[in-house]
């Protein structure tokens, strides 16, 4: 076993879960490899950390937060202006006498009439 400096761990991990050779191996199949090889302080840790931030981890393993409810239905307005939806149009670029480079977006649900307020 081989104690290894903080230069070489970045390698190490690279090598262990994301080697082409050895496939896009899992937590405990990356910690297993580590472990006949190299070892330093808090290596298991930083094995967690380096699968939970692997892009292919965090797009193969589903969402554990709270799933979202169910949609509800809002209902249509009986007159204009009763509901209003609102949106802001950022990052635009320059132009026109005045450089504006964002406006708010007002839009009635009723008669889908739009209002642009720079």
């Amino acid at each position: 076993m081989v104690l290894c400096s903080r230069m070489l761990i970045n390698t190490i991990l690279l090598e262990c879960h994301d080697n082409i050779n050895s496939g896009h191996l899992s937590e405990d199949r990356t910690m297993e490899r580590i472990e006949t090889c190299a070892q330093w302080p808090s290596w298991r840790k930083d094995v967690i950390e380096y699968c939970h931030s692997c892009d292919r981890f965090q797009k193969a393993n589903r969402a554990t937060g709270k799933r979202f409810g169910l949609m509800i239905h809002i209902q249509e307005p009986s007159t204009p202006w009763e509901v209003v939806h609102m949106d802001w149009v950022t990052a635009l670029p320059p132009g026109g006498d005045k450089s504006y480079n964002a406006f708010l977006v007002i839009a009635d649900r009723y008669s889908k009439t739009p209002i642009f307020l720079p």
